[in-house]
């Protein structure tokens, strides 16, 4: 069936609404391009956090902020792919492919991932992040399907809702017992060896995400009417926007910084949308998921020229990912060079943005747009061709993994 096909049979209908999971999941493989290459070329990136209201601008910050929209849509959606893919197979074998996939990704991250980072074959810098997390997230997704589906939505929303009552509890030190609950809660980093491991994305929250996600699946099983699941998650999406809106209101929990008048009022709106992301908390994941359950009631429909050309990203995230970060980071040698510094200034021993040797380095918001508009479109074809090559080769199971 061609792309933007209209037809009432039910084949159709179970494609359009994967091409809506897809075209959602496109756009926020494209938008999170964006806040790599910020961290890799603008130079305020190297000066101060662009969510710093005491530093930042509206345009940094707001560059920034929808960049936010991309882990939680893209974790949610791994749960709902989870689903769908085990819609044909037994739980035995779901479990089997999220619990192998899920020690590939965090093998992924600390592997390639860490190296994409750094250009450093020592390896001196680990960061564990959103590979980690969805890694984790799946092996603790494939223990939790053989639950009923309601009871994994209770334990989803009990973990996202509930896991900022932990923030009060400390464990200092380095040790293992202080690690295992950064790898939980509390982001922190450790020193092993030569090694610096920084925990970016702890847990919890996550496995509520991808559970979340995995119950929302059951809405595009076969035979689910299209026009009530469009009306559970336009309902549902609008009812946890206004949560949001409601519990950011009040100031009273979901978040361990409150929202603040600032100097004007633009300043106070950037306030109250400042959420914390690590770890993601409740007003953080209320803000992001719900408007995605919102587009995803509203994308059902046959899809424009741009909508197609997107959704080759949603179909190959893993791959654009890996491939992407590559890329960002040999340009970002090319740029350095071109502007004084030396191309081994590039290897780092850091995060990009904590690096001694990069200190002066950056460019304009504008070139970061720029380079940012340059590298999804360098990748389309790349994609176009590994998407084709999966449809084609369906019976490498190994394909599935990446």
């Amino acid at each position: 069936m061609q792309a933007n096909a209209v037809s009432s049979s039910p084949a159709s209908v179970i494609n359009r609404r994967i091409e809506s999971i897809d075209l959602l999941r496109g756009m926020v493989m494209i938008v999170m391009a964006l806040d790599h290459i910020r961290d890799f070329f603008h130079a305020s990136a190297y000066l101060y956090n662009p969510t710093d209201l005491t530093h930042t601008s509206p345009y940094i910050f707001l560059t920034r902020w929808i960049t936010h929209f991309c882990a939680p849509i893209f974790v949610l959606l791994a749960g709902t792919s989870a689903s769908l893919y085990g819609a044909k197979r037994t739980k035995k074998e779901l479990s089997f492919f999220l619990f192998t996939r899920g020690l590939w990704l965090v093998t992924a991250e600390i592997v390639l991932m860490s190296f994409a980072f750094t250009f450093n074959p020592e390896y001196p810098f680990i960061g564990l992040q959103v590979l980690w997390a969805i890694g984790l997230s799946m092996i603790s997704l494939s223990i939790l399907i053989h639950l009923n589906v309601r009871l994994i939505l209770i334990i989803g929303i009990l973990l996202i809702a509930g896991h900022n009552t932990l923030d009060g509890i400390t464990i200092s030190g380095h040790g293992l017992t202080a690690f295992i609950w950064s790898v939980l809660h509390a982001q922190n980093g450790f020193i092993l060896g030569q090694h610096t491991i920084i925990v970016a994305y702890p847990i919890i929250p996550w496995i509520g995400v991808i559970a979340v996600g995995y119950a929302i699946g059951m809405l595009y099983l076969p035979g689910y009417d299209a026009k009530k699941r469009k009306k559970v998650l336009l309902n549902s999406g609008l009812a946890i926007i206004a949560l949001f809106i409601i519990l950011r209101g009040l100031n009273i929990y979901g978040d361990p910084f409150p929202w603040a008048t600032q100097k004007n009022a633009v300043f106070t709106i950037l306030s109250f949308i400042n959420t914390t992301k690590y770890p993601p908390s409740l007003l953080y994941l209320l803000m992001t998921l719900g408007p995605a359950l919102v587009f995803l009631s509203l994308a059902e429909k046959p899809l424009s020229l741009i909508s197609q050309k997107i959704t080759v990203y949603g179909r190959v995230p893993m791959f654009y990912y890996l491939v992407h970060f590559y890329l960002v980071h040999l340009l970002a040698m090319i740029a350095a060079v071109t502007i004084g510094f030396k191309w081994s200034d590039m290897i780092l021993s850091t995060f990009p943005t904590f690096s001694p040797t990069l200190k002066g380095y950056g460019f304009h918001l504008v070139t970061v747009y720029c380079v940012w508009i340059g590298v999804v479109l360098i990748l389309y074809p790349l994609c176009t061709w590994y998407d084709k090559y999966k449809r084609n080769h369906r019976s490498n199971k190994w394909l599935s993994y990446l």
